[in-house]
């Protein structure tokens, strides 16, 4: 693992639990958090896997005490956004982008490029721990998931609204789902716990569908 201790980070931001978890991890090691950097739909109104609205997204930044950047692209425009807003980055001094992702050997080779591409280090915390680990500790020291998009094809929307928790852990492993949901069964948002200063408020308006996806929609 890459040493971050007073190295200057963003953290690659989906307002989920392993972005979160990933972020905690780099502070604990001494990393100075600088912004969070999140990718929206190309209207800019919504986060491209979670769905969730920026104001949400800003809400977290504020209740971490850090800013909020954002990009917008559609899928083919993707990479180059991100790429552009990591010069910025190495500009203003950052020197690591971290990244939950836990073991996708996929995302952890785009991860490194990109950083690379522009003059700066991945730091991946999470990577090559179990996932029933990782999803433990998140709910042990005391964060609040809460499960905002499945995949119908491999759960139920009933699960849509909860909180996570070890009897949720179970329930999933029990039914067949990936505990941590790094195949896409389901996404989370962070409403709070450590480093959060306040409680991140969800206004519910329903549900909404895109393909496969079941989404709460927040607004």
């Amino acid at each position: 693992m890459r040493c971050i201790d007073h190295s200057p980070f963003f953290c690659s931001w989906s307002g989920g639990k392993d972005a979160c978890l990933a972020y905690y991890h780099a502070v604990q090691a001494g990393g100075k958090p600088c912004c969070l950097f999140t990718m929206l739909s190309e209207d800019g109104e919504r986060s491209r896997a979670h769905a969730l609205p920026l104001r949400i997204l800003e809400s977290q930044a504020s209740s971490l005490g850090v800013s909020m950047v954002v990009g917008s692209a559609a899928w083919g425009g993707y990479e180059k956004v991100f790429v552009d807003q990591l010069w910025k980055f190495k500009e203003e001094g950052i020197e690591f982008g971290v990244f939950g992702d836990i073991d996708l050997e996929g995302h952890r080779e785009w991860q490194e490029k990109v950083c690379a591409t522009a003059g700066m280090k991945a730091y991946l915390p999470l990577w090559g721990r179990s996932r029933r680990e990782i999803v433990a500790e998140l709910v042990d020291l005391g964060f609040q998931a809460v499960i905002v998009a499945v995949d119908e094809e491999k759960m139920d929307r009933g699960y849509l609204g909860r909180v996570m928790d070890r009897p949720l852990m179970d329930e999933l492993e029990s039914n067949g789902i990936d505990v941590a949901g790094e195949n896409g069964e389901y996404h989370t948002v962070i409403t709070g716990g450590p480093l959060f200063q306040n409680p991140i408020a969800l206004d519910v308006k329903g549900l909404k569908s895109h393909e496969n996806y079941c989404f709460l929609h927040i607004d």
